[in-house]
């Protein structure tokens, strides 16, 4: 399935709006580096490698519009702006860091020069985000072997990257690979990405998929239906810590008390050698309505505190191997990681 989440098109920057599938596919089309913020900001799109595609395409199409002496000014007022979007997924400041050494490295040749070779830049972090998930869905549809039933957690699919996606990337390669596929996924409360956007995918590519609401997991564990468990990551700290959707850290407890591997699928930016464990990754606080309301409508009684964390951390002793577009990464993490991440 080729699904367009994001696409540079005319000097401007076009995204599939999350919110409203799997009813309504409609495409938003961003003008300005305000609306690429706010985009990130409200979930019109979602997902680490998706939101680190965004944020650079955020940086070029603002740069575009920027009068040539107040430039720089404007420049630093991009990049603050965007940076503040969401804080959890280290993908958005691995881009915005690869923006701005283009900057800072080729301000001297002129405004104009400048402004094409950020949206180069951009581009080129696109397509290399297509072609990472594709070579780490080869690396996983591998290492999972003759596994046939595999849960996941939220969407780290084509809708959460540039494109094929992460977790469903293995998943998609499975079945490219002639495997026979099967998908439980989690309906993920509150923001149901598993529900409306998992699903979704995995329909239009036709591979069967049973969704299971977030308390079933244990269940289905203990009745053997599980062979393995895969999830996408928004940050890997250095020695393997995992931050990814809040209800990963369960998931893999369960994992481990039911002996099934449990599986992370990322490119290497989203592995963070600045972060010695998962202990210094910011957890991204949410909106008290994401809980207690469902589509706009309140489900909760008025004036009931609300606790909304966006993720939690699953620590590297729960974690089998994580699969990036460089190979499979085996514990010992803090050793083998940046191995992986410092090989060209």
């Amino acid at each position: 399935m080729a699904v367009r989440t994001i696409q540079w098109n005319n000097n401007h920057v076009v995204m599939l709006d999350q919110r409203l599938l799997p009813n309504k596919e409609i495409y938003r089309v961003y003008r300005d580096y305000e609306g690429v913020a706010q985009a990130i900001r409200d979930m019109v799109i979602r997902g680490a490698p998706a939101i680190g595609v965004a944020a650079a395409m955020g940086v070029a199409l603002g740069a575009l519009w920027v009068k040539g002496k107040n430039f720089d000014r404007e420049i630093e007022r991009i990049f603050r702006t965007l940076e503040r979007t969401r804080p959890t997924a280290v993908n958005l400041f691995w881009a915005l860091e690869r923006m701005r050494r283009i900057y800072i490295e080729k301000r001297s040749h002129g405004v104009d020069v400048v402004k094409q070779l950020l949206k180069s830049e951009a581009i080129k972090i696109y397509q290399e985000d297509i072609a990472a998930n594709r070579q780490l869905g080869k690396f996983g549809a591998k290492l999972l072997g003759s596994s046939s039933r595999i849960l996941t957690h939220c969407n780290a699919g084509a809708l959460a990257t540039a494109g094929y996606g992460t977790a469903l990337g293995v998943i998609r390669a499975m079945k490219e690979a002639g495997k026979n596929v099967e998908v439980l996924a989690n309906e993920t409360r509150p923001f149901l990405q598993g529900a409306r956007l998992t699903a979704w995918e995995l329909k239009k590519d036709k591979i069967p998929v049973t969704l299971l609401t977030d308390n079933m997991v244990g269940y289905v564990m203990q009745k053997g239906r599980i062979d393995a468990v895969i999830v996408g990551s928004d940050r890997i700290a250095a020695n393997g810590d995992v931050a990814n959707k809040i209800g990963t850290y369960s998931i893999a407890v369960l994992a481990r008390r039911h002996n099934l591997p449990f599986y992370v699928a990322a490119p290497t930016s989203s592995i963070d050698l600045k972060c010695l464990s998962g202990a210094e990754i910011p957890i991204e606080q949410r909106d008290a309505r994401e809980v207690s309301h469902i589509f706009g409508r309140a489900i909760t009684p008025r004036g009931v505190r609300i606790l909304n964390p966006g993720f939690d951390i699953t620590t590297h002793d729960l974690v089998s191997a994580i699969i990036t577009e460089k190979g499979v990464i085996t514990p010992p993490f803090a050793q083998n990681i940046r191995a992986y991440v410092n090989h060209p």
